[in-house]
């Protein structure tokens, strides 16, 4: 049965998502996500927006799973990056202040050309990563569901994604996560519902639980969480692209309101880790086979509907965000062909990632949160500080940050090994990220001067 009713009503949210996509399309829409009327998105419209992109089927998972190997603290951990919010809009609202209109606006008056090419570089490979992290969740779902149709799955999707992303650009993927959005809290919300009221379910045992690898681990995330929190809203081209859109008062309450949404969000969907963890169930398959052996069917439905709504709704948005990045910042012709061809390669190279093999969903948040932590000390030096800051030292920051991603990425590699002390993936990311930043801090301040 699950197969039949998966593939029907994900069918119905697909079809849902075409129709409420613009029917007219308009280069301001496209890349501004303007309306039909030449209107910003409202508060609401922002909010959803927002939250829908940010609760993607990676995060969703991630939070799950440490949640199972972690207990609260591996959830509270993955939810303490959604206090990216916080920290994202009082740099958009900074930003705004000073005049920009983008981080690269910021950047490249600052740095220039070679500020903005490194922070390019590091966003583009952010969205490339998003929209294989949520394919390969696609996959993983119909995997469990229908052995062997996982790669068929992720093809559909991706078509049916770009199809609507590539009509509309961001106003598409503004109209539809709205719709999107509403459909996940339903849906989550009935099967967040089902399990607390469940006979097994112990919210006591939940809140103290330690997972089946124990918390220590989900503690150290917790402090690279606190690390990485600053500068891993400036390097999500998603969020920021939506910073800039509707006047600074709307935009400032969507960033308050997305944060509270998201942060329950994602610490509800850790619960069915922690409780996965505490029944005693064997991991399987990123815990979609546990599920499915520990929920009634509808409710081990709904969960796999929560993900695959999270995973359209953020294709749509990276696909929207990499046009943008492409034609506005790579000097392309800003006209709709431009922009669906950059999205048509960004959702080929993305389904072809996908082929690869590796489904390790939190190595992509670690290395790509790594990477963007050189913006942290040139945020704090140069926009809260208002110092200007040598081009050699925001090089040498993005530098140590590239290195420190890669070291990380490669730590089991022969050549790197040595380069670690032993010990767990998560406490050499840690000192990782406190040598990438001390290093970061250290040139900076170096190279900024008092006006």
């Amino acid at each position: 049965m699950h197969p039949a009713v998966l593939i029907v009503v994900f069918g119905f949210i697909i079809a849902a998502s075409l129709l409420a996509a613009p029917r007219r399309a308009s280069v301001e829409g496209f890349f501004g996500g303007q309306s039909a009327r030449g209107n910003a998105p409202g508060l609401w419209v922002l909010v959803l927006s927002q939250v829908t992109t940010w609760i993607f089927a990676r995060s969703l998972m991630n939070a799950a799973i440490l949640g199972y190997y972690n207990g609260i603290a591996g959830t509270l951990a993955y939810a303490a990056y959604y206090a990216s919010f916080l920290t994202g809009g009082f740099i958009v609202d900074r930003l705004r202040e000073s005049g920009a209109v983008s981080v690269q606006d910021w950047l490249g008056a600052r740095f220039g050309g070679a500020g903005n090419g490194c922070y390019n570089f590091v966003i583009a490979l952010r969205l490339l990563s998003e929209v294989f992290a949520n394919l390969v969740v696609v996959g993983l779902i119909f995997n469990a569901v229908l052995a062997g149709s996982g790669t068929t799955a992720i093809w559909i999707v991706a078509m049916l994604g770009l199809a609507y992303s590539a009509w509309g650009g961001l106003s598409a993927a503004l109209r539809t996560d709205v719709v999107q959005m509403l459909v996940f809290l339903a849906v989550f919300g009935i099967a967040f519902v089902a399990l607390v009221t469940a006979p097994a379910f112990d919210l006591a045992a939940v809140v103290t639980a330690e997972g089946t690898a124990g918390n220590y681990n989900g503690w150290i995330l917790l402090a690279v969480a606190a690390l990485q929190v600053f500068s891993y809203p400036a390097h999500d081209p998603v969020m920021m692209d939506r910073g800039f859109i509707a006047d600074r008062a709307t935009t400032r309450a969507s960033f308050l309101h997305a944060f509270w949404i998201s942060t329950l969000c994602i610490i509800g969907f850790g619960f069915f880790g922690i409780q996965a963890a505490l029944s005693g169930a064997s991991y399987e398959g990123e815990l979609i086979g546990t599920w499915a052996a520990m929920f009634p069917s509808w409710v081990f439905i709904l969960l796999m509907i929560s993900l695959l709504v999270s995973a359209l709704s953020t294709l749509d948005s990276a696909l929207s965000s990499a046009a943008r990045l492409v034609v506005e910042e790579g000097g392309l012709p800003r006209t709709l062909l431009a922009g669906r061809l950059v999205m048509v390669v960004f959702m080929l190279a993305g389904t072809l990632l996908t082929l690869w093999g590796n489904a390790t969903l939190f190595d992509a948040v670690a290395v790509s949160g790594t990477a963007s932590m050189f913006l942290t000390p040139v945020l704090v030096v140069g926009l809260v500080m208002g110092r200007p800051i040598a081009l050699w030292a925001y090089l040498v920051a993005f530098g140590a940050a590239m290195v420190g991603a890669f070291i990380y990425f490669a730590r089991s590699w022969d050549a790197v090994t040595p380069w670690l002390f032993e010990g767990h993936k998560y406490e050499q990311l840690l000192l990782i990220c406190v040598v990438v930043l001390v290093t970061g801090f250290a040139a900076v301040l170096a190279g900024a001067r008092r006006r």
